[in-house]
């Protein structure tokens, strides 16, 4: 495996490529994402592709206390931006269509609920976290007219680019649909981040390393890496407890290293977003890591780039 000399090529001191320099790149003023609950669905939950959607899924993990599918898109903003403005008056705001997947939807539906986002004062941009069996050509066509005027993020949740652990965690797409989804999505003026799901039932942590390989040819901007968390109220949450052999969590420890190492064989061009995700306390069954927050655990990732003279892309080929 060749060693990539070229230390820290993005142009900061941080052994990673991370989205914070990025986000100074593109704007000259402080940017807050606001998350907005659309009341859409998925293709594996409303019996399209199946039922009961991803077998770690609980939007209530990420769901702020102001999104709900009962208020408009609207009010959700407004509430949002009035909780985060009260510390950050001069920031500005990308809506969020955060919950489930927001692009799974009658495309005259979803013109209407992106222009009214981006009506609201102070909101500059959308981020659509969707899937990549939920694109076509005629809403990435509105997409690109989108982004000659606001700043348009469109995420995919790939999680794996296995096709067994793809079918035991029940998301009904396949690996080959993530890579026409980003494909199509190409040389359009839109921001393509990705989602990766780090430990997996099916996926051995050999498979995870090979796969910051695979994923590093692939043609997007910002990856958000997410530790396997088990969550009650879902299906996993049942694997768990009935065939907990199934699974091989991470201590924080071992996540801490496993993640450099990963990290070590990711394409340096590639912006980190995020590291690890938080779950609320009261929904997290596992793993538990003693109340380490996102920011401790982040801090201990750098720690552990420095400690071994290391830094993102330094395995790549």
């Amino acid at each position: 495996m060749k060693e990539n000399k070229n230390i820290y090529s993005w142009g900061h001191q941080n052994p990673f490529n991370d989205f914070s320099s990025h986000l100074k790149k593109q704007f000259n003023t402080r940017i807050q994402k606001i998350a907005v609950d659309a009341g859409f669905t998925c293709p594996n939950r409303d019996g399209s592709k199946g039922r009961g959607g991803c077998t770690y899924c609980n939007n209530d993990t990420f769901n702020p206390f102001y999104c709900s599918p009962q208020k408009t898109i609207k009010e959700q903003l407004e509430e949002g931006i009035a909780f985060f403005s009260k510390k950050y008056k001069t920031q500005k705001y990308l809506a969020y269509f955060q919950a489930y997947s927001n692009t799974y939807e009658d495309i005259n539906v979803l013109k209407e609920y992106y222009n009214e986002a981006l009506k609201v004062r102070g909101v500059i941009g959308l981020v659509i976290a969707t899937r990549p069996d939920c694109i076509n050509e005629i809403l990435l066509d509105y997409l690109q007219e989108l982004a000659k005027k606001y700043y348009i993020v469109l995420e995919y949740g790939i999680e794996t680019c296995n096709e067994e652990t793809l079918i035991k965690i029940n998301r009904g797409h396949t690996f080959a649909e993530t890579v026409k989804a980003l494909e199509m999505s190409k040389n359009r003026g839109l921001h393509i981040g990705v989602h990766y799901v780090i430990g997996l039932p099916g996926d051995s942590r050999d498979d995870n390393l090979n796969h910051a390989k695979i994923i590093s040819a692939l043609d997007f901007e910002t990856l958000k890496l997410h530790q396997l968390q088990i969550i009650k109220g879902t299906k996993m949450a049942k694997q768990f407890s009935e065939t907990p052999e199934m699974f091989n969590l991470f201590s924080a420890k071992e996540y801490i290293d496993f993640v450099v190492k990963f990290s070590e064989r990711l394409n340096p061009k590639i912006i980190i977003e995020r590291f690890i995700s938080e779950s609320p306390k009261d929904l997290l069954i596992a793993p538990q890591w003693g109340g380490l927050k996102n920011f401790e655990i982040v801090d201990k990732i750098k720690k552990q780039f420095k400690e071994l003279n290391t830094w993102q892309g330094k395995l790549y080929y």
